[in-house]
């Protein structure tokens, strides 16, 4: 089967619901664009919280940083919307992470996004290798399917 149509491997992934509040909302009554990216980093932080504690990397000296990001809007959502956000990493190389997110609101795709980032020594604030331990975890994941 070409790379392309092989299943996207979904390693880590972590999922959370998200509350519409009413200042979400853009004057065409969908949640404004601003909000996705607010909703990226609260994924990038539960993320961090179950498998790599950013309080943990800040002790050591580094911190991930965001380089760009990416989201194609599929599908309005709404006030009384229930969303469901969904992250993962898609690739680690030497010193870039790439991660996938997605957006679903009753089981249908509102969101995909894309994030791409480094690693930074906070004194020198150079990129890094990816930490060991990310680097470990999810090989692991990779391999077991997870």
């Amino acid at each position: 089967m070409p790379r392309s149509e092989q299943p996207e491997r979904r390693a880590l992934m972590i999922e959370m619901p998200f509350e519409v509040k009413t200042y979400d909302i853009d004057h065409f009554g969908h949640v404004n664009n601003a909000v996705y990216v607010r909703w990226l980093e609260d994924l990038r932080l539960r993320f961090l919280d179950v498998y790599f504690p950013l309080q943990q990397q800040l002790e050591q000296g580094f911190a991930p940083i965001i380089a760009s990001t990416e989201i194609h809007y599929k599908k309005g959502i709404l006030l009384f919307d229930k969303p469901i956000g969904r992250l993962w990493i898609r690739h680690l190389s030497r010193a870039i992470f790439t991660l996938g997110a997605e957006i679903t609101v009753d089981g249908q795709i509102a969101t995909i996004a894309t994030q791409r980032g480094v690693f930074a020594d906070l004194e020198k604030m150079k990129a890094i290798r990816i930490p060991k331990e990310l680097r470990e975890r999810w090989e692991d994941a990779v391999r077991e399917g997870r």
